[in-house]
């Protein structure tokens, strides 16, 4: 059985598919409508709709506030950009949402995909943080560079 969170993030899908890649939703409208904390909206926005997973979020507060969600597709070309984005740390929660993305849009098959996140979880990298995450993001780099065949910065002119 879905959990509420899963069937709010259903939902802002469904919005974000009727409208062509952007929704705009009240989050006081959604907590009535799903019966719940308007804090579980933000959460699901937050933890769903993240930008490694390929989302832009913008909000305007007050009485006609709302949240814009914009789905944001990559290119080939934006796979460096993304390698960039991913910084000295990565959490596995975050590096998920990396992989994730680049399997929905097309740029990773199921294989290599499962590969990553067994060699990414914390399960594998035994050591406290925040080590484990800075380790975790120089793996990550190193695997989507070697994958998509794409020079790390540091390498250039080697």
């Amino acid at each position: 059985m879905p959990s509420l969170a899963d069937i709010i993030e259903d939902y802002i899908n469904s919005l974000i598919a009727e409208g062509e890649g952007v929704a705009e939703i009240q989050r006081a409208l959604l907590a009535e409508m799903f019966r719940c904390a308007p804090s579980q909206i933000s959460y699901v926005i937050t933890s769903r709709f993240s930008p490694e997973k390929g989302f832009i979020i913008e909000s305007r507060r007050g009485g006609g506030g709302y949240i814009r969600l914009r789905r944001v597709n990559l290119e080939d070309e934006d796979i460096r950009q993304l390698i960039r984005d991913i910084g000295e740390y990565v959490s596995q929660q975050e590096a998920y949402g990396y992989l994730d993305r680049l399997r929905d849009e097309g740029f990773m098959d199921d294989r290599t995909y499962h590969v990553m996140r067994a060699a990414l979880s914390r399960n594998v990298l035994l050591m406290a943080l925040p080590s484990r995450d800075m380790i975790r993001a120089n793996v990550l780099k190193a695997m989507l560079n070697a994958c998509f065949s794409v020079e790390p910065e540091d390498e250039k002119g080697e």
